[in-house]
């Protein structure tokens, strides 16, 4: 989930910093804790995931700027439907989890009474 909602935080970026000023994909990167990760190969994702991250990366830097925003923009919405399918998954399994562990919990407390 962490890696979508960077990965959706980061183009948001990449599409300002290309229509009002010229840094590099780096420098953007640096204050997200998976871009620099990702940007470096060294994606932990699985293998669907991994190829939504290298569709994507695949194009950076290589035209001109108006056609990135164009193309950063389009991927966009491509990028918030993973964003909110992968936080819906996080949200169905982190509930999933804690029920778990009440149970398993539930279960100690009445084999040690």
């Amino acid at each position: 989930m962490q890696i979508f909602s960077e990965l959706y935080e980061f183009n948001e970026q990449l599409i300002l910093t290309l229509k009002f000023s010229r840094a590099s994909i780096d420098k953007i990167a640096q204050p997200f804790r998976f871009i620099p990760q990702i940007l470096n190969g060294e994606c932990k994702l699985n293998v669907h995931d991994s190829e939504v991250v290298h569709d994507y990366l695949e194009n950076l830097g290589k035209t001109d700027a108006l056609s990135q925003v164009d193309y950063l923009t389009e991927r966009k919405t491509i990028l918030k439907k993973y964003k909110e399918e992968s936080f819906t998954d996080y949200k169905k399994y982190s509930s999933l989890y804690v029920k778990i562990f009440f149970l398993v919990g539930v279960m100690i407390a009445v084999l040690l009474a």
